[in-house]
Order: structure tokens, then sequence, then C-alpha cells
């Protein structure tokens, strides 16, 4: 039973990401802020996709962040600060968001009000 809600949701979630991969995209001027969200752990990164390149990335498994558990709202506000203060360093101030087709609601929506106050806009 729960291995067919698993891949009905991961297949929903692909028709959501693929819905917006031809909107969301990152240039040298504007570049991408991607999130994946797994259940233990929360990953941002910003990706140049002229070049190809990620040029600024954090996650909840990197032990710099000091997070016992990554899966949790707490966590996804202190990656949303740190890939924004990170990404303000290299000077990048403005992204486009890229959801990766999560709904915008819970960590997610926490990352992105995080990094919006440490500086990023979007």
């Amino acid at each position: 039973m729960n291995e067919t809600v698993n891949k009905l949701k991961l297949a929903r979630r692909t028709q959501r990401k693929a819905r917006t991969s031809g909107s969301v995209r990152g240039t040298t001027e504007r570049p991408r802020l991607s999130i994946f969200r797994s259940v233990k752990n929360i990953y941002a990164q910003i990706i140049d996709d002229t070049t190809g390149k990620t040029l600024v990335a954090a996650s909840s498994v990197e032990k710099a962040t000091g997070l016992k558990h990554g899966g949790n709202q707490k966590a996804a506000i202190e990656i949303g600060k740190s890939i924004a203060t990170k990404a303000v360093a290299k000077g990048i101030t403005q992204v486009a968001f890229d959801r990766n087709g999560y709904r915008y609601h819970g960590r997610v929506k926490a990352l992105a009000d995080a990094a919006r106050e440490a500086g990023l806009k979007f």
C-alpha cells in the first residue's frame, strides 16, 4: 500500500516539475535557487543554467550547520539563511525560485522566507 502511494506522489511531483521546468531557468544575471526535500534532510543550491554550474550550495547534511535533525522547519530556516548569506557574499542578490515540484508549504516556504529575510530577492 505505502509503496503505491509513494510512487503516485513521486509521479505527481514529476508532472508538476515538468510543467514549470520550461519557465524557471537560471541565467548569469538571475540564477536559479533549486531545492530538494527528502524525509531526513533539505538541500538548496543556486545554479547558473547557461553554464550548467552550481554557484552556491547548502544542505542540512553539512556539519557546519550544527543541526541534529534536518527534516524539520527549523532546519529549513537555517539552510535558507545559509544559502542567502553565501550567495550575497558571492554577489548574487536576485534568483529565480525553483521549488522542484514541491508545494509551497511547510519546509519549502520556511526556506524561501528565510532566504528572503537574509537578502535574496525572488
